[in-house]
């Protein structure tokens, strides 16, 4: 009778109340036959799993222990709680930890901004690493622009990779690689500009994204005194070598497009003094624990790793190389451009 009287004394006690720890103590208890010994196993003391057995013992309804000699056995329900209370605690760990993410049952729609350097230089090997893993991932790829927060807070994509990530302290960066820029021509239609004179003195085409507002490279060299006359401004980097080929024209561009997009035009040191173009993976910190978004950083940057040479993965960068909050607009604008 004396198990009863705790049950009515704690009848106020409800199934809401029900926690791991009570799970834990009512296993321990069936699995070692002892107040004494599951207390040890669960690293308290003998009264703490009294009180805990007594608030179990009020929810369930049940004194689930009754003594037999100089012992303890369970109840037909204690025994018959043995399984669920199992099951129970294993999913509560798994609701804790996540469900374990496998690339190969992975299905979504993924969209990715990024300009046309950077598209066509890293893209088509996350897409491949892709097909090879994540067969059930369908990969959409848009123009980043000049790209802004609400990019990314939107979810209208889940990654940008750009040389200037937005502001923001919910957005996140990393940087994948800096590339240096150099100057492209038509050989056969003139010779590289060897002396800073010959490269102001000459016609140029360049990128403008956006109207009014060009590379940054281009405001930096102006704002250094090097004034040049553009005769051309393209969307997109893609665009240049059209305008480029058969004219006597100039493109300063990141030396990497000699890969893509400038492939088969000659190209040369540029003859003032240039910044770097660091390229960042940015994301918004939602998907900063996501399993499946993690596993999407690491394929993007085993494909700048597979692409480019060592070199340029090192180097200063704008902000360390572990994930940051976006550092104010004048600490990254200086290393680079929008591309």
């Amino acid at each position: 009778m004396k198990g009863a009287g705790i049950i009515g004394s704690m009848s106020e006690i409800d199934w809401s109340h029900l926690d791991a720890h009570l799970l834990q103590l009512l296993v321990a208890v069936l699995e070692t036959g002892s107040i004494t010994a599951a207390a040890a196993r669960l690293g308290v003391t003998q009264s703490a799993v009294s009180h805990l057995l007594g608030k179990l013992r009020a929810i369930t309804g049940d004194p689930l222990f009754v003594k037999r000699g100089r012992g303890i056995v369970p109840t037909a329900r204690a025994d018959s709680l043995a399984a669920p209370a199992r099951e129970l605690l294993r999913q509560m760990e798994q609701f804790a930890r996540g469900p374990q993410f496998e690339p190969a049952r992975w299905a979504a729609q993924l969209t990715i901004a990024a300009n046309d350097f950077q598209r066509d230089l890293l893209l088509p090997v996350v897409a491949q690493r892709l097909r090879e893993a994540a067969p059930g991932v369908a990969l959409r790829i848009v123009p980043s622009g000049a790209p802004g927060a609400e990019l990314l807070r939107s979810d209208a994509c889940q990654m940008v990779i750009s040389p200037r990530p937005p502001d923001g302290t919910d957005i996140l960066q990393k940087r994948l690689f800096a590339d240096h820029y150099r100057v492209f021509y038509d050989p056969c239609m003139r010779s590289a500009p060897a002396e800073v004179a010959d490269y102001l003195a000459a016609d140029h085409v360049t990128v403008a994204y956006e109207a009014h507002r060009g590379l940054d490279l281009d405001r930096q060299l102006e704002e250094r005194g090097h004034h040049r006359r553009f005769a051309v401004r393209v969307p997109g980097f893609a665009a240049l070598p059209a305008f480029v080929r058969g004219t006597p024209l100039l493109a300063t561009a990141p030396s990497l497009l000699s890969r893509t997009a400038l492939a088969g035009l000659a190209s040369a040191p540029v003859p003032v003094p240039c910044p770097q173009l660091p390229m960042y993976m940015v994301w918004h910190v939602r998907h900063q624990q996501d399993a499946a978004h993690r596993w999407l950083r690491e394929q993007m940057e085993a494909a700048v790793g597979a692409v480019l040479p060592a070199a340029l993965l090192g180097g200063p960068a704008a902000v360390p190389a572990q994930c940051l909050t976006q550092q104010p607009r004048g600490a990254v604008a200086h290393a680079g451009g929008v591309a």
